[in-house]
């Protein structure tokens, strides 16, 4: 059974008792989901929604590889290719831009006016020697492809691993 006092500020302190035994009080468990929410909110570990430090929402990543090259596409809605800005450094390549806003409408005497600013940064580290010379970055319809070819010596590190089946045979994977 609840009692009032539980609700008070100044009892909190206090360990609520279970209603039966080995049941939890539903006021603890609701505020003990509530607090994981909202950590995984800021964390960034709620799906669908990709934040960056400081909670700035950031844009989505697709990172791909292959034997040849290292190949990174950021959703970039609503951004021009004047508004975001690439840095390679130290096997570390750094997408950074800022997006603003501003929307205003005059009707019937009266001004509205709306302005949103929004900047963000992600760093993704590269496991493998890229050749800086021949990086490539392309925009369109808001998506950013960032190529980053091997080099010859990363290229080399690549092995292909056989794979035995259930059946006693042995087969390769591309």
């Amino acid at each position: 059974m609840l009692n009032v006092r539980d609700l008070i500020p100044w009892s909190r302190g206090r360990e609520l008792a279970p209603g039966r035994e080995g049941i939890e009080h539903p006021l603890v468990a609701f505020q003990r989901e509530m607090d994981r929410l909202f950590d995984e909110f800021w964390r960034g570990d709620m799906p669908g929604v990709a934040r960056a430090g400081g909670g700035a929402v950031a844009p989505r990543l697709d990172v791909s590889e292959d034997d040849k090259a290292i190949i990174v596409k950021a959703e970039l809605p609503g951004l021009e290719e004047k508004d975001v800005e690439i840095l390679l450094s130290d096997n570390m390549l750094t997408i950074r831009g800022e997006k603003r806003a501003e929307k205003e409408e005059s009707e019937r005497g009266y001004t509205y006016r709306e302005r949103s600013f929004g900047a963000f940064r992600r760093a993704i580290p590269l496991d493998a020697e890229v050749i800086e010379d021949k990086v490539e970055a392309e925009f369109k319809h808001g998506v950013l492809t960032v190529t980053l070819p091997k080099s010859p010596q990363a290229q080399a590190k690549t092995k292909k691993i056989a794979i035995k089946a259930g059946d006693g045979e042995t087969k390769t994977v591309d």
